[in-house]
């Protein structure tokens, strides 16, 4: 369906959070959504689940000894990874957070990485079994465990803030934050909107040509990759995302893994456990689960760079 042009003006709303930029784009008659009501539902979910935050719910809760009660942000972002926990087998694990730590991707810079006795030790207080909710309260086993939701926080933002323009009767929006994306519908022209997927490249001064360009239509789109945010280490790149399992950085294949889903949560959720899965077993599991879309680069054997994508992912791909 087009609208008449002169009704429909194109809005745009930019800010921080979350320890990044946001952005939301909408066509409406007027500008029914304001700067004001996505600032105050982004402060809302900083209050729920930011680490950055001494006096979030979530920092509550890592400095607890048994747990708290946690509001409906917290329970919605808990049992997603609760739910992509098992779907994975374990990979996706939100209280890797002190592994996180160790690692030096915390909030404090280490001088030096943990040796394979600390790893074990740290271990003891990593899993799924460690963390339970009854009614509103989210328990854990012992007071050294530790959560970290910024996996899949910023997917869900993404739908919560589309969540909000809907609710004003906004169908046509893109939502963004820390590049995460949630869309719906098309600009008034009819024409779809696009989305476009970088090259990898390490040189974050001058911009990666673009890869592809998708028109994913009513979902969301997010990234996961190892190439921007890693710490060095004797010549190596050590990697942000740790293996729940083994507690060390992931050293599969994946470079970098795109994925579409019918939210931004269940894309934000997966697509780090496809790169701690790596490319193998990915691509088993997307074989399996058809709602989720994905395009993976990754490095062969030989050092090459490779890419490939799921079927359903193709039919998305703007020639």
């Amino acid at each position: 369906m087009r609208y008449p042009l002169a009704e429909v003006k194109r809005f745009e709303i930019n800010g921080y959070a979350q320890g990044t930029t946001y952005k939301v784009t909408y066509y409406a008659a007027d500008s029914i959504v304001t700067q004001q009501q996505t600032d105050s539902l982004l402060a809302a979910v900083d209050r729920s689940v930011s680490l950055y935050s001494p006096t979030s719910l979530i920092t509550k809760f890592n400095h607890s000894a048994k747990g708290i009660i946690i509001d409906k942000t917290f329970m919605v972002l808990i049992k997603k990874a609760q739910e992509i926990n098992r779907a994975t087998g374990g990979l996706v694990d939100i209280t890797v957070k002190p592994l996180v730590a160790a690692w030096g991707f915390g909030a404090k810079k280490v001088t030096e990485f943990p040796d394979s006795a600390k790893v074990r030790e740290i271990l003891k207080h990593v899993g799924p079994d460690k963390i339970w909710l009854s009614g509103n309260f989210l328990h854990k086993k012992d007071p050294q465990v530790q959560i970290d939701l910024n996996g899949i926080a910023q997917g869900y933002t993404a739908d919560l803030l589309a969540e909000l323009l809907e609710k004003h009767g906004i169908k046509n929006y893109v939502t963004e934050i820390g590049g995460e994306l949630r869309i719906r519908g098309h600009k008034p022209d009819g024409e779809p909107f696009k989305i476009g997927i970088e090259a990898i490249d390490d040189n974050d001064i001058n911009p990666s040509p673009l890869l592809k360009i998708i028109a994913p239509g009513d979902r969301a789109v997010t990234t996961s990759g190892n190439y921007r945010k890693h710490l060095q280490a004797n010549g190596r790149q050590i990697s942000h995302i740790i293996d729940p399992k083994t507690g060390y950085p992931t050293q599969k294949d994946i470079i970098s893994v795109t994925v579409v889903a019918k939210d931004g949560i269940t894309a934000d959720g997966f697509d780090n456990g496809f790169v701690t899965m790596g490319l193998r077993q990915t691509l088993d599991f997307l074989s399996k689960n058809g709602n989720l879309a994905a395009y993976i680069i990754y490095k062969k054997a030989n050092g090459a760079v490779a890419d490939t994508a799921t079927a359903n992912f193709k039919t998305l791909e703007v020639k």
